[in-house]
């Protein structure tokens, strides 16, 4: 143990002072928080203001002058005719023609095959989408007109319901909180499968330099090779956690810093014009549905799956990682240990729909899937017996795991020049002694 406890020591110490951890522990947080930041900071800028110019033949649109950074400037249509509008549009460099032509006797439906957008270059999307919308408007009003029905009367019908949703247990009624636990679900689900990806890689390439190196061949002069396998995935662990546990914290404080300061005036400008009662009993809304979260158990949960879903496919990674000599000859082996993770993905989004499904149960229950499909039940609710059933088939598995990858580990460190088959890693598996 005393001889573990040394790798451990300097499997972490070795990881923790290279260039590469310290510039991506740094550079995490930043490029996350910058991921949903920057965009919401961009949409806070102004835009440069597209002026479509609008020849409507039937007076349509009734003068619309458009919304903030699209703006609709309307041709006489009694002087200009269509080629003439391109002209203009040519000369001026509006960003758009508008064309609404006569001739269908004021049919809706006419209308609609014959409204033409003309620009110069490809049409951008949300401008098209909202031509559309307000078009799609004003048509609606002349079937209405022509129905001989108050369109007024069907704007004022209109009702939007915010339907109210109650989560019944056993004991109490709870406000049921879908959304947010499907948020905090995938967003669980989906950093374990990351991490492991990410760790285990790291460890089947440590091996494999150390035995290419012929560095293994001295260190295991010492010690057992399953000691020093455990020691390197423990040690790793180690680098995992503290690097995650940073990540966490050194996000958060950005993402403070960045909703404060730099999305602070722009928010702040906008809550002018937009901020109402509603909005702000929107928002109590939203951190009241919060606070009905079980972030204790969610946390918990999240390290458990994530520590122990790591150490088995570490020591998989590091098997892997001792039968081979280089890098490229690992993608045979790759394939049986990467499936398990990909399915657990896939099951992650019915898990989030139905997570009480079978699907979800089985998947959540099978070691190698476990740990992202139980991080997407488990802001759901889940009984306490399958929690415990998972987690100890989980660590059963692991300890299983390790002993055969700790056999394979004992034979590959060694053997040099040779591709094994999975029929030779059997037959190590099977040697005794």
């Amino acid at each position: 143990m005393n001889k573990i406890g040394l790798i451990i020591q300097r499997e972490f110490s070795t990881r923790v002072r290279k260039k590469s951890f310290i510039v991506m522990t740094i550079l995490g947080p930043i490029l996350s928080v910058a991921l949903f930041v920057l965009p919401a900071y961009l949409a806070t800028l102004p835009g440069d203001e597209k002026k479509v110019l609008v020849l409507d033949k039937v007076f349509l649109m009734d003068n619309d002058k458009g919304k903030e950074g699209l703006r609709f400037e309307y041709l006489n249509p009694e002087k200009f005719d269509l080629d003439a509008a391109k002209q203009v549009l040519k000369e001026t460099e509006k960003y758009g023609l508008l064309y609404i032509p006569d001739g269908g006797n004021m049919d809706p439906d006419w209308i609609k095959k014959k409204a033409t957008l003309y620009t110069v270059g490809d049409a951008n999307i949300g401008t098209v989408s909202y031509i559309e919308g307000r078009l799609s408007n004003y048509i609606q009003l002349q079937k209405l007109k022509l129905e001989n029905v108050d369109p007024e009367a069907v704007k004022r019908s209109r009702t939007d319901v915010n339907l109210n949703t109650i989560n019944i247990e056993e004991k109490e009624e709870k406000e049921s909180i879908g959304i947010i636990k499907m948020g905090i679900g995938y967003v669980s689900g989906f950093m374990i499968y990351i991490f492991v990806f990410l760790y285990g890689a790291q460890i089947m390439r440590g091996v494999i330099e150390e035995k290419t190196s012929r560095i293994v061949e001295v260190m295991i002069s010492s010690v057992k090779p399953f000691e020093l396998m455990l020691g390197k995935i423990l040690g790793l662990a180690g680098v995992a956690l503290l690097q995650v546990t940073i990540w966490l914290l050194f996000g958060g404080l950005m993402y403070f810093l960045a909703s404060t300061f730099i999305l602070g005036d722009a928010l702040d400008a906008a809550a002018v014009t937009a901020q109402s009662n509603a909005g702000n009993e929107k928002m109590m809304e939203i951190m009241h549905k919060i606070s009905l979260i079980d972030f204790p158990l969610i946390i918990g949960g999240f390290l458990f799956f994530f520590i122990f879903g790591y150490l088995l496919y570490a020591a998989l990674f590091a098997a892997i990682g001792s039968a081979v000599d280089k890098e490229s000859d690992t993608q045979q082996f790759m394939l049986p240990v990467s499936l398990p993770l990909i399915a657990a993905i896939i099951v992650l989004i019915t898990a989030l729909d139905k997570p009480d499904g079978p699907i979800a149960f089985w998947f959540s229950m099978i070691p190698l899937t476990s740990p992202v499909v139980m991080m997407a039940r488990i802001p759901f609710g889940v009984p306490a017996w399958q929690l415990i059933l998972s987690m100890s088939l989980l660590v059963i598995t692991f300890l299983g795991t390790t002993w055969m990858a700790g056999k394979i580990y004992r034979i590959g460190i060694l053997m040099y020049g040779k591709k094994p088959t999975f029929k030779e890693l059997i037959k190590w598996i099977s040697y005794k002694g």
